[in-house]
């Protein structure tokens, strides 16, 4: 792994009685990309507002290039850049005028300014747009837009909430190329998201549940864990018509251990002595005809959904002793 730039130790927040990050520790190498993920309300959001300053952990440690987040507040403004998920520039002003409001608040004037400003408006394709208010542009551009005032000052690390939300899969795409682009020439990235795809693009990530990371690591590495191949089974991918009422029939055949919907098909975990023909003749009894079968490893969805369901049963188990 790089030399770390983020480097997080037992960071932990609580809010009164309530702990909405509870003693978090990873590490993201320069020039990365880690992907954060978790359930809504999963402190994901709280351990961003630590990192770039805002909140002060209750306990632990957090530093980025060096820097501690609760002491060197200034020297973090300067070496970061922060994207929310929800818009959050003025829709009154037009592009242009927003990336000069950005560019003023980090301290630009003049010629630097205007150098800037145009450098971005370049990388993000947003000439088209310049004279357009904000309010007007589409939820692609928009995002286009607010990453560009993020980057004025010419961060090193950028984070990004949730980037994609409620955008088309071009747009979504067109924006992860330009997020490849700034890792490229050295920029390290931490994004959360709750898209499986945008996830397996990234270098490491890190899964938190309920206020506690509980697993980090590169994806190939996650999908190897013990917990989400139990010894014993083996997945498949099983393409068929209607799928929905064939998802039923699986989840009440023996041997089968989970059943969901991906996509036109289904994804199970059976038990190893399953056979296909034992599949076949399932499916047929609800009058599915011809399906396709074939062995598949797990995805990062699998993982998180296999970890979730572990650490949920563990906290039942503790809240019930």
């Amino acid at each position: 792994m790089p030399e770390a730039m983020i480097e997080c130790d037992g960071l932990t927040k609580r809010f009164g009685t309530f702990t909405a990050v509870d003693h978090v520790s990873f590490n993201v190498g320069k020039g990365s990309i880690f992907g954060f993920l978790g359930p809504n309300g999963s402190g994901k959001s709280t351990v961003i507002r630590m990192l770039c300053g805002i909140l002060e952990p209750s306990e632990g440690t957090a530093r980025i290039d060096g820097h501690d987040v609760a002491r060197d507040t200034e020297s973090i403004k300067e070496i970061i850049g922060y994207m929310s998920q929800k818009f959050s520039l003025y829709d009154e002003l037009t592009v242009d005028e927003n990336l000069i409001f950005s560019g003023k608040l980090y301290g630009l004037h003049g010629r630097d300014l205007t150098k800037r400003r145009d450098a971005l408006i370049a990388i993000t394709h947003l000439e088209p747009y310049i004279n357009r208010r904000a309010a007007l542009l589409s939820g692609g551009w928009r995002q286009r837009l607010a990453m560009a005032c993020s980057l004025m000052h010419q961060p090193t690390v950028l984070f990004l909430d949730e980037p994609t939300a409620g955008i088309d899969p071009v747009a979504r795409r067109e924006l992860w190329d330009l997020l490849f682009e700034f890792t490229a020439n050295g920029m390290t990235l931490f994004v959360t998201t709750h898209y499986m795809d945008e996830a397996e693009r990234c270098d490491h990530v890190g899964y938190i549940y309920m206020s506690k990371l509980i697993v980090c690591g590169e994806p190939d590495e996650l999908k190897k864990m013990s917990e989400v191949n139990p010894p014993g089974t083996r997945r498949l991918d099983v393409t068929c018509d209607h799928v929905t009422t064939a998802l039923q029939a699986m989840r009440q055949m023996r041997g089968v251990r989970s059943a969901t919907v991906f996509g036109q098909s289904m994804h199970l975990l059976v038990d190893e002595n399953v056979r296909r023909d034992e599949i076949d003749q399932k499916l047929h009894s609800v009058g599915i005809g011809h399906a396709e079968i074939h062995e598949i490893g797990p995805s990062l969805e699998d993982v998180f959904v296999t970890l979730s369901a572990k650490y949920a049963t563990e906290e039942e188990k503790e809240k019930a002793a």
